[in-house]
């Protein structure tokens, strides 16, 4: 099955076209890169997966089974209980710790029991290995810390499909190397991992499948370019 399935699709942004006719398969379990210079669409076309950017047009264009074309907006709130969502610059409450950070996810979420909630808090923490850092505040932590804990945001309503972007650009390099070694041990795990980067050497040191934002088009299946 896939987890994602566009097929001539157009995305624009302000009445430009920024990515057309657009074709992309990911199935389950599969970890992708996503690359191109800035400016060439890797964060639209994400946002379009969660129905933060419409589609403009195409053939087909599904998520999680949920029709983008025809999408209601009663609906997005459902496709994104679906989705995990790792942003290069963390957006974690500052004013409330860590735990407190995830228990808001689960509330808005519609979670309502409170042990339910405090395990799977604790599960989660584990998974990113954070189960020690509940009670911190988010200045308490370094950058990877913080990157880690909203990976486990991001897992709290175990998705299938996980997208991030830019997920390492704060971050120093070695830092860097264990935020995507632990998104491919998700992949490895289930999850399917959408990963927008200007790494390429990450693309080299981690294999997985490259695509390529160029030109106001995708190509799939690229080896990823490093000099």
């Amino acid at each position: 099955m896939n987890i994602i399935d566009y097929e001539g699709v157009d995305i624009m942004r302000a009445e430009k076209t920024v990515l057309t006719d657009v074709s992309l398969s990911i199935g389950e379990g599969e970890f992708c890169y996503l690359v191109g210079r800035v400016g060439s669409g890797k964060s639209s076309l994400l946002k379009t997966m969660y129905a933060e950017v419409p589609v403009a047009q195409g053939r087909k264009a599904e998520v999680m089974g949920f029709d983008l074309l025809h999408l209601k907006r009663k609906d997005i709130p459902m496709l994104r209980r679906k989705i995990g969502i790792v942003f290069q610059d963390f957006q974690l409450l500052q004013d409330r710790s860590v735990f407190e950070n995830l228990a808001f996810v689960l509330r808005a979420t519609g979670w309502k029991d409170k042990s339910a909630m405090e395990q799977r808090i604790e599960d989660v923490l584990i998974d990113v290995g954070m189960q020690n850092k509940s009670y911190k505040m988010p200045h308490e932590l370094s950058g990877g810390e913080q990157q880690r804990i909203v990976i486990a945001r991001a897992l709290l309503n175990n998705p299938s499909l996980i997208l991030a972007d830019e997920p390492t650009g704060n971050l120093d390099p070695q830092t860097g190397v264990s935020i995507v070694s632990l998104l491919q041990e998700l992949a490895s795990a289930g999850h399917s991992i959408v990963m927008a980067t200007h790494n390429l050497q990450l693309c080299e040191d981690f294999p997985g499948r490259v695509i390529r934002c160029r030109d106001k088009h995708l190509v799939c299946n690229e080896q990823p370019e490093l000099h």
